[in-house]
Order: C-alpha cells, then structure tokens, then sequence
C-alpha cells in the first residue's frame, strides 16, 4: 500500500511546490490537496513531473448534494474540477456530500443519488473518480448528512458508475462506526482511496486505538491496490512525523 501525504496537513506555509519537493525528499511518491483553485497548475505540474510524484486528489469545488437547489451548482463543480484534473494528472476527487438539512433522510439520501447521476457523465467522459467522504457527526463535523459508510456504499451501489465511488477515512469511522476491516475488506469495490489517523484526537495513526498495522495488513491481503492518505495534525514535527510514518508503515 502507498502511503500518500496530504500537504495541507503538514506544509500550512510552504509554497505548495516546494511541499511536493519536501515530500519527495522523503520518499513519497504520492500527495494530495484540498482546494487547487489557488494553485498554478502549469508550475504544479511541471514540479510533478520533475520529482515523479502522483497528486493523487484534489477536493470538488461545491460540496452540497443534500439539497436538490444546489445540485446545478455542483455538477457544474466537477466539470470545472475534471478540468483543472486533467491538467495534473489528478484521477481521484474529493466531495463532501453537505449538511443534514432536516428534511427526511430518505429524500436527502435521493438528492445526492440524483446529483451524483447527474454528474456521471462527466466524470466518465475525463475517466475521473469522484469519492463520497462519510464524516463524523460526534468530534469534528456536526450537522453533517453522510456519517454512515455502509450508507455511502448504499448511494454508490444505486448510482451504479465506474466514475463513482468511497472514500474511506478510517478516523472518521472509528468514531462512528467501528468494524473498520470488515467494512474495507468487504466493499473494496466500492472504495477508491482511505485516509488515516490516530483517534482521539486525530494525530500520528500511531497515536490512539486503532492498530494500522493490522489494517494495512488486511487489506493489502484482501488486495487494495490504492493509497493511504496520511491526513492528520502532527504533534511532532511535520518532517519527523512523516519520517515516522514512513519507518513504522512505508
């Protein structure tokens, strides 16, 4: 399994390049980003190509899909978004799927259903993968819709595209739902890309109660061929936590 290093975690104020430099140097082939609308795509990806790294995703520009109203907005987010992609090389986005807007659950659940529909045919048009992100509800998110994976492997099954698919963050659904191995070794097919930290508190993965060791090693069995997005705040240095990270599960 990659490991990948999610540079706003670790590079708050280094130029953006340079950070895939610093990640380079440590031997990281793979990072990931959240917002690309600041970036100089030319010169990012000029700076990928120098140092072989993979950006491997980047964050949609819209992330409300609970209400239909939004739903334009947000289709017109990933046209934009598979653009700027295609420019990086970037296979994979990131979208959050919005608040929890009170209506009933079943008719929220058919509103993201219907906006990633209506999205699919773009995203299958630049081979592009976007990637539903279930948050917790208890810590870090409250009043999110999507807290659930076994829900959003529910909306990917009903979507039924290629171009459609999990992320799964295993801090997230520690804190929600447990039975991280099962619901990653069980539904490898759904999901495109996992994220990864300690809990409580959401530092080092080393830190806290899971055991990612073992993760990792179940599911590289079970034959994930994706990454692992080291997406955390470090508590030690960022270069030394990275170095850590890379000793302990590189």
């Amino acid at each position: 399994m990659r490991l990948c290093v999610a540079i706003p975690c670790f590079f708050k104020n280094v130029d953006f390049c340079d950070a895939i430099r610093r990640a380079a140097a440590l031997g990281y082939d793979a990072v990931e980003t959240y917002n690309w609308k600041t970036l100089d795509l030319g010169e990012v990806r000029r700076t990928l190509d120098e140092t072989g790294v993979e950006l491997i995703s980047m964050c949609t520009t819209e992330f409300n899909l609970t209400d239909p109203a939004y739903r334009d907005a947000w289709v017109e987010g990933i046209r934009e978004t598979c653009e700027a992609a295609k420019k990086l090389g970037v296979k994979k986005l990131i979208t959050q799927v919005g608040k929890d807007t009170g209506a009933p659950r079943e008719e929220q659940h058919a509103s993201i259903v219907a906006g990633l529909k209506a999205g699919a045919p773009t995203l299958e048009k630049y081979g592009i993968t976007v990637m539903i992100e279930p948050l917790n509800t208890y810590v870090n998110h409250p009043g999110y819709y999507l807290w659930s994976a076994v829900e959003a492997f529910e909306i990917v099954k009903e979507v039924n595209s290629p171009c459609v698919k999990v992320i799964f963050d295993i801090y997230h659904q520690q804190v929600m739902e447990g039975n991280i191995i099962p619901n990653i070794v069980n539904n490898l097919d759904l999901i495109a890309h996992l994220h990864g930290a300690g809990h409580p508190g959401r530092n080092e993965m080393q830190n806290g109660e899971s055991d990612y060791k073992n993760i990792i090693k179940a599911v590289d069995a079970a034959g994930y061929t994706g990454a692992l997005g080291l997406e955390y705040k470090p508590l030690l240095d960022p270069i030394e936590s990275l170095k850590k990270a890379k000793e302990i599960y590189g």
